[in-house]
């Protein structure tokens, strides 16, 4: 597909036209299930449009996600057309994973997705959910399939992401895509920088977001044994006064590192992504725009706790973690009230030694590459190191 390259609001509509023409024309489908989605596609197409050089691969690379998001979202209300009885079944987040990026909380995702006695979100149901799983054994094995091409794609593309983040088209996914059905995600600024909706996003109205993402998560548990769910994404520490309307009964566990380790490796883990597909990579505005971010969620979950929530909510230091992370998860469990069965730990034990933590190789990195001073960040994060002490085990 080529697109118009012409800037303005001629251009951002002509974009808008053709993702939409090209979602309906490749599913032979119409109905997006109301327009909620638009504003923030035009948002990031208008921020795309007039912030980002993209090299070669990159421009087809990112509108062929926002494509696929389209077709997704049509193939969605396509199944809820033909079966409305998918809208009956109730939702439940059992446990909601929570806390900055790089504090391990991929690593305990992973753990906790060992237990079958809970559901969590895998890579490929995420990134496909039609026709929802369970329906189609083929389809299935099709799509995790896919999804394992596509990992292996980027890791051949970007071969450092491969000792900064564990991944498996089987394993456990952060919600991103799902999210990214509404437009309002995350994870779009960690492919090209995008000043614009990044602030956009900071302050937008997120609850449309959390109904549709309960709406594809019906769709996506209907052909399967009913379980409750188990999510991880520190991105929703930003937004969690307007996911409370839609999940109310969730529990929160919260991983924690020192910022003086966090900031720099996910900065880096930006700078990374974005050499796949633009020519405009900046290290400062990528660690400038993960210090803002990462303030105000950290900011926002205090509050939230602090508003009588604490007690949901579960903390788990790293160090404790990598030390042993068996111990941690039991400590879990019985903070949830569930208990941990011998079966389930042997599979996390089994996780733990099959997947070291360099097993990649170590990721390293230079804190004043992106702009970051420890020092700064120390007194800019104070209130999260005395707050959550403990967990750091700061010396």
């Amino acid at each position: 597909m080529s697109w118009p390259t012409s800037p303005g609001a001629s251009s951002v509509r002509s974009r808008i036209e053709l993702l939409v023409d090209g979602a309906r024309s490749s599913t032979g489908l119409a109905d997006f299930g109301g327009d909620t989605w638009r504003e923030g596609l035009e948002v990031l197409v208008r921020s795309v449009e007039a912030e980002v050089s993209f090299n070669p691969f990159g421009e087809d690379a990112f509108y062929g996600m926002l494509s696929r998001l389209l077709a997704n979202r049509l193939r969605i209300e396509d199944w809820y057309a033909r079966h409305p009885e998918i809208d009956e079944q109730d939702v439940t987040i059992e446990l909601l994973g929570l806390g900055l990026p790089r504090t391990g909380s991929t690593a305990l995702a992973f753990m906790l997705a060992q237990d079958p006695s809970a559901r969590c979100l895998t890579v490929w149901e995420a990134s496909a959910p039609c026709p929802p799983p369970g329906v189609s054994a083929e389809a299935d094995e099709e799509r995790i399939a896919a999804a394992a091409a596509e990992i292996a794609a980027q890791d051949h593309m970007a071969p450092r992401l491969k000792s900064m983040l564990p991944q498996s088209a089987t394993g456990p996914d952060e919600d991103h895509h799902l999210m990214g059905l509404e437009f309002k995600a995350q994870s779009f600024q960690a492919f090209v920088s995008i000043p614009t909706y990044s602030d956009w996003l900071l302050d937008c109205d997120m609850e449309p977001m959390y109904r549709y993402e309960k709406r594809a998560l019906k769709l996506l548990q209907w052909r399967r044994p009913r379980q409750s769910w188990r999510l991880k994404s520190p991105t929703h520490m930003l937004f969690l006064a307007d996911r409370e309307k839609v999940f109310p009964e969730t529990r929160f566990v919260m991983t924690h590192r020192d910022v003086a380790s966090v900031l720099p490796s996910v900065a880096d883990l930006y700078v990374e992504v974005r050499q796949m597909l633009t020519t405009n990579v900046d290290p400062v505005e990528a660690g400038r725009l993960n210090a803002h971010h990462w303030t105000v969620a950290m900011e926002r979950l205090v509050a939230f706790r602090d508003a009588g929530r604490d007690h949901r909510f579960h903390d788990i230091g790293f160090t404790a973690f990598q030390r042993d992370p068996v111990a941690a998860v039991h400590g879990l469990y019985k903070w949830l009230g569930t208990p941990l069965s011998p079966d389930a730990e042997a599979r996390m034990r089994a996780w733990w030694a099959a997947n070291p933590r360099d097993q990649h190789g170590g990721h390293t990195y230079v804190a004043s590459d992106f702009g970051l001073d420890p020092e700064l960040m120390g007194r800019r994060f104070g209130f999260y190191r005395e707050r959550f002490a403990p967990y750091l085990e700061l010396t």
